[in-house]
């Protein structure tokens, strides 16, 4: 089982992965603007980018093991890279990947360095997924939105943690069993099993 450090770890690399992948499919949607932006394309887009960066020959394919692995929980699945982008590419698909966008902005925030960059780090994210009509306002209870706005001031690292949770516990149990309904795992699943 792994650890808390190995998740933020994950988390880290799989953001980074994931980020790249997204400025390659912008540069690429400019240029062919009459595309239809499915979930199928974007998979395929993010599978096939990940082998040319990696410089492999044949687009990756989770194993049968990794993607049976994304079904038993949540957790595993955000602990991979490719299971965590293909999350995000079905939630994207139902329009609420500001969750998991506001969880990985947290375990980002959890993780800084440097305490003196940690006011303008917890603004920014409050600014984007906590005030009220921000862009990517999460569903969070007001009296969680006022403890956050209260502890802008002096903001700690475990100050977004009681949202976060709440955010996270809203993915497992809404998001997550349709993401294992979803055509998308389905067609992992077929992909893996074709692999083995």
């Amino acid at each position: 089982m792994q650890t808390p450090l190995d998740l933020v770890q994950v988390h880290r690399s799989a953001r980074m992965d994931t980020r790249c992948a997204y400025r390659e499919k912008v540069v690429s949607e400019s240029r062919n603007e009459n595309k239809p932006k499915t979930w199928r394309s974007r998979l395929h887009f993010f599978l096939r980018n990940y082998s040319e960066a990696k410089t492999v020959s044949r687009s990756y394919r989770p194993t049968v093991e990794e993607v049976n692995q994304w079904s038993l929980s949540l957790e595993n699945l955000l602990s991979h890279n490719y299971g965590l982008a293909a999350f995000r590419i079905f939630l994207k698909s139902e329009f609420c990947e500001e969750n998991l966008e506001f969880w990985l902005a947290c375990e980002e925030f959890r993780r800084a360095q440097y305490p003196s960059r940690l006011a303008s780090r917890a603004r920014k994210i409050y600014e984007e997924f906590i005030k009220a009509e921000s862009p990517k306002e999460i569903n969070v209870d007001f009296h969680t939105k006022d403890a956050i706005a209260r502890s802008l001031n002096a903001p700690t690292p475990t100050c977004f943690l009681k949202a976060q949770r709440k955010v996270f516990s809203l993915m497992e149990n809404s998001s997550y069993p349709r993401f294992k309904e979803s055509e998308i795992y389905k067609e992992l699943c077929e992909l893996a099993r074709r692999k083995a």
